[in-house]
């Protein structure tokens, strides 16, 4: 079997685990899938105290972890999706998520959705290439 043909799960011992049933990444076809991260402190498997703008810093923190685990960077990101709890919390988390994606930043979608788990400002999906 080709190996860009095969699905490998993805975990990083840096990031927070999954609190549910699915793989927080999936490497597959040259590219990993990473599932929404909250702004959770892996230390402590709480949310980040600060705010939308603490959040957004430790959920792209997240995706690092897990795209660094996957053998990418935040470099190689093409794709986010960003959900909010509140939408009027936009200009606060684009203001944080730019501070990463400086040069040539990823396409993006951002929404505002009626709940996230865990009471969350913020949740951020990725794909990625790997190089």
């Amino acid at each position: 079997m080709n190996t860009q043909s095969r699905k490998e799960v993805v975990v990083s011992e840096k990031g927070p685990k999954a609190i549910g049933a699915y793989s927080a990444g999936i490497k597959a076809g040259g590219f990993v899938f990473c599932s929404g991260q909250l702004g959770i402190d892996p230390a402590t498997g709480n949310l980040v105290e600060g705010g939308i703008e603490a959040e957004t810093r430790q959920a792209i923190n997240n995706l690092s972890a897990l795209l660094e685990a996957a053998g990418s960077s935040l470099e190689n990101v093409v794709k986010t999706t960003v959900f909010l709890r509140d939408i009027n919390d936009f200009a606060k988390m684009n203001e944080v998520y730019g501070s990463f994606f400086q040069s040539a930043p990823p396409a993006r979608s951002a929404f505002q959705v009626g709940a996230l788990p865990r009471g969350a400002a913020v949740e951020i999906e990725a794909i990625a290439l790997v190089p």
